[in-house]
């Protein structure tokens, strides 16, 4: 915690976490359904809660992220506890690992390492991560992560040493030329069929390319297109709503037809 945390705010937080674990403790002893859990089987689980958290921050719930960061403090207990039960590490194992972890990329704090702004923290953080023994600065992003969010922190990663544009028009140029490259695979000739293989690649490139972009104009990717898809969702429902006060269905409709409550929709949103 801070070294400015009042005394008072201090205990009640090790006594609201020491609740915590004693519940824990309590549930993995006594609840039939505690009990059987595996790591395996809070995997899916956890992932369900962190999807949770990332909606109520989105939508800035505030009192839905204090419950769900609670649902997912849960699960790392029980992580530990569970670990702890065939003796491989503790819940104080995971906290003091952390807090080394911690203080050991932090030099700039807690050595004598001067940093002229976040960039340099980032870099500093690549570089003790490779002298801890990664082989690449790309280890660190997991396998099965969201293509989309994978590619923006791939691009961080490879920014932290170094490796980036020098400018954002530098990037919208790669931009443009991704975008002419995607278009010719369906400038078609009468004798030249679509390579979907190709097309599909270049779609990847420009896709790419344009997450890339969003990094250096500081837009976070997933969180743009995730809230289209909110957009996206709130207006179409509008549409089938008054589709059905109407007394019509949607697929007798034609598209100019359901264009007039679309643009109906979107002036709610302004």
């Amino acid at each position: 915690m801070p070294a400015n945390t009042p005394p008072a705010v201090a205990l009640n937080q090790a006594t609201a976490f020491e609740r915590l674990l004693t519940i824990m403790n309590t549930l993995r002893e006594q609840c039939p359904w505690d009990k059987k859990q595996t790591m395996e089987t809070l995997r899916h689980l956890t992932i369900e809660e962190t999807y949770e958290l990332s909606d109520a921050i989105l939508e800035g719930n505030k009192p839905e992220i204090k419950k769900e960061l609670g649902d997912i403090m849960l699960h790392l207990v029980f992580y530990a506890r569970i670990a702890s039960e065939s003796n491989d590490f503790t819940i104080t194992d995971v906290l003091n690992g952390v807090c080394d972890k911690l203080i050991h990329r932090h030099p700039h704090i807690y050595g004598e390492v001067e940093v002229a702004d976040e960039h340099e923290v980032k870099r500093n953080w690549e570089q003790l991560k490779l002298k801890e023994g990664n082989k690449s600065v790309l280890e660190g992003v997991p396998s099965s992560l969201p293509a989309l969010i994978k590619a923006t922190r791939i691009q961080e990663k490879a920014r932290g040493v170094g490796f980036d544009w020098e400018n954002k028009a530098q990037v919208w140029e790669k931009v443009e030329e991704e975008i002419k490259e995607f278009k010719n695979e369906f400038e078609l000739k009468s004798n030249k069929l679509i390579d979907r293989d190709r097309a599909e690649s270049e779609f990847g490139d420009l896709l790419f390319s344009l997450i890339n972009y969003a990094r250096f104009v500081g837009i976070n990717p997933e969180d743009a297109l995730e809230k289209t898809n909110k957009k996206f969702i709130k207006r179409f429902q509008y549409l089938e709503n008054q589709v059905s006060l109407v007394g019509k269905n949607l697929k007798d409709m034609t598209l100019s037809e359901m264009n007039i409550f679309w643009n109906e929709a979107k002036k709610e949103d302004t």
